[in-house]
């Protein structure tokens, strides 16, 4: 029996340097194993397609043809750029049987991506499966999740204790599961895709140009019987945030807030998301009463709450889903030179 495939998709957004070490460390991971390492370089337009090309003609990567690095052609996001990777395929022309997700800032460990692979091989009702996420410094990142809520939104505001006590079956960031163990959703740091769940449900939902993607998919796949697994043998280290720059946002960016109503409005419904919000405010409300009594720091960007309202009251209608089927008619990306 032929051993199934893998293309481990690494996505570029102005971290040239990093996404390098990460397709290096990719590469070791995947020795052995049939499949190639894609780089998107998601219009970056900062010389990063260029530099990332060189790169790795000099260090002999593309040669060996296991590696190859393609441009967008525009930055869709995270949703959309994973997309162009899957929808690329490997180089022969055909598609993959598994699509591993990899941060520019993420390096598996040498057999992180074969664990991935492995389980979903073993366990045909998986449609995808997360690694055990850490920090150069030895510190687990949580990267298991339950689905977001009305409740979870209410819980995650109020950071006060007897509230989580009360909630905990809704605390979205759950403990880092020591087995593997179903889970709502897990992070796309790290993050392997069945192709048979795909062209069952479709790809990312491109409407999402930063943040809940990875949720979306996981509870579209939910939906249609897929199930998602945390796996802590497979082992990634991730700076976290090297791209988008979320640790130190001293504004929340609108990209965000528009993500998280999409979320919460196209598969809820409208009057769900405008409760989800409040939730929020409520436990915004509950916090800084805390804070005015225990001069407690600043927990959130700036103007936060003022910008999730004000979002939220200007959204209007809903926007309309962009999610690409798959398969789709294969049209190899070319390389540019």
């Amino acid at each position: 029996m032929k051993a199934p495939t893998v293309l481990t998709i690494i996505l570029n957004y102005r971290t040239p340097d990093l996404t390098l070490k990460s397709a290096g460390a990719a590469l070791r991971a995947m020795d052995g194993m049939p499949g190639e390492v894609l780089i998107v370089d998601n219009d970056s337009g900062d010389g990063s397609f260029a530099r990332i090309s060189a790169e790795a003609e000099a260090r002999g990567w593309t040669a060996q043809g296991r590696l190859r690095v393609v441009d967008a052609g525009r930055n869709g996001g995270f949703g959309a750029g994973m997309n162009f990777g899957i929808r690329t395929g490997l180089s022969g022309g055909e598609a993959a049987d598994f699509y591993y997700l990899l941060n520019s800032d993420a390096w598996p460990e040498p057999d992180a991506i074969r664990h991935l692979r492995d389980f979903l091989v073993t366990h045909p009702g998986a449609g995808l499966a997360g690694s055990f996420v850490e920090g150069e410094d030895g510190v687990p990142h949580r990267a298991a999740f339950r689905f977001p809520s009305i409740a979870g939104e209410f819980e995650m505001a109020a950071r006060t204790g007897p509230v989580s006590r009360l909630l905990k079956s809704a605390i979205v960031a759950i403990p880092v599961p020591e087995t593997e163990t179903r889970v709502d959703w897990a992070a796309g740091a790290s993050l392997m895709l069945r192709a048979e769940m795909l062209e069952q449900i479709g790809l990312f939902d491109e409407t999402f140009f930063l943040y809940f993607e990875e949720t979306d998919l996981c509870l579209r796949a939910a939906r249609a019987g897929w199930d998602t697994y945390f796996l802590p043998q497979s082992k990634v280290i991730h700076l976290g945030s090297a791209s988008t720059g979320m640790k130190d946002w001293p504004r929340t960016p609108s990209y965000w807030f528009e993500s998280r109503r999409h979320y919460f409005a196209k598969n809820h419904g409208r009057p769900y998301a405008a409760a989800a919000t409040l939730a929020r405010v409520a436990g915004q409300a509950i916090w800084q009463m805390r804070r005015a009594v225990s001069g407690k720091p600043q927990a959130d960007p700036d103007r936060f709450l003022r910008d999730l309202i004000f979002h939220d009251m200007r959204a209007g209608r809903q926007r309309p889903m962009r999610i690409p089927p798959f398969p789709v008619p294969h049209t190899v990306a070319k390389d540019k030179k």
